[in-house]
């Protein structure tokens, strides 16, 4: 049977190239790609190795990871040793992660594969079985494709619910327990005492406030204070904010006893703070209710 190496090599180096770009994206790294394409030149070229005498020592498992840190060390460079080690783990990681999903795409298209010395090989012509060629140039880009969005997916989820926080508010004898979202956007402040504002989804928490309050909190610039309750009027304050593609508007703010911020298992009492009552929808899928305002995690008392 003939087999054609320069064609064999040709597909491991395009499938090297894109495990190394993907693992670029994954870790956010600005790579030249000559040097992608360098890493992925030495990773291909350990094909040639498995026809010649010394395939048994370029197949050995220490061989194969000492080719991996060649390659990874071609194509991200090494600027300390975490840096270079967390490269490797992710490469290897991407490697198996796709090549998982390449195995089954195979596996579910064709049953005539057998292993020979460790190797996926396939019982066909030189040039691989169409079903094989289909796989790589057709299944592979599209795992490729499914990898890398599920990757950014969890990485969006991670950052997500870091910065999600559970939050207690107490006014008078009340307590809100509410689900905040740490948004370091978030520069609002009362122009006058420099307090910051955090910013609270109304809808979710109208039972806490009297329905006064709340139906002034619609339109705050004619507030009529003769309607609400005096233990909420003296908390009552009228924050000016601006939102993209308008004018100057107001938001009705309310002063609370304090506000504990439950982060890390750390309990942060914050008690020069102001709550806008926002009428907007936060969030649609009601991961939280409220938007915590970075200050707040200063200038704070921090309990264990």
């Amino acid at each position: 049977m003939t087999i054609y190496l320069d064609v064999i090599w040709l597909l491991n180096f395009f499938f090297d190239s894109f495990l190394l770009f993907l693992t670029a994206i994954v870790l956010k790294r600005k790579v030249k790609k000559w040097r992608i394409f360098l890493g992925a030149l030495i990773g291909s070229s350990i094909v040639l190795f498995y026809f010649t005498p010394y395939q048994a020592i370029s197949s050995h498992p220490v061989m194969k990871l000492l080719y991996s840190i060649l390659i990874v060390y071609s194509a991200f460079g090494f600027l300390k040793f975490r840096y270079f080690i967390k490269n490797l783990i992710t490469f290897y990681f991407i490697t198996f992660m796709v090549g998982g999903g390449m195995l089954g795409l195979h596996y579910f298209f064709q049953t005539d594969i057998a292993f020979i010395n460790g190797t996926l090989t396939s019982q066909s012509s030189g040039f691989g079985d169409p079903v094989s060629w289909i796989t790589v140039l057709i299944g592979f880009p599209l795992v490729w494709y499914f990898s890398k969005h599920n990757m950014e997916e969890m990485e969006m989820t991670k950052i997500n619910f870091e910065q999600l926080v559970s939050v207690q508010v107490k006014i008078g004898e009340d307590y809100m327990y509410l689900k905040g979202l740490i948004d370091s956007g978030n520069q609002l402040y009362d122009p006058i005492t420099q307090t910051p504002v955090m910013i609270l989804e109304i809808q979710r928490c109208a039972s806490c406030f009297p329905a006064a309050l709340i139906h002034q909190s619609q339109n705050p610039e004619m507030l009529d204070f003769s309607t609400i309750d005096p233990s909420w009027a003296n908390r009552i304050r009228i924050v000016p904010y601006r939102a993209v593609g308008q004018d100057h508007q107001f938001l009705l703010a309310i002063r609370p006893d304090q506000v504990v911020i439950m982060n890390n298992e750390k309990e942060i009492i914050v008690k020069k703070v102001l709550i806008g009552l926002s009428h907007t929808i936060l969030s649609s899928n009601g991961d939280y209710e409220c938007i915590i305002h970075p200050k707040m995690f200063t200038n704070t008392n921090i309990s264990a």
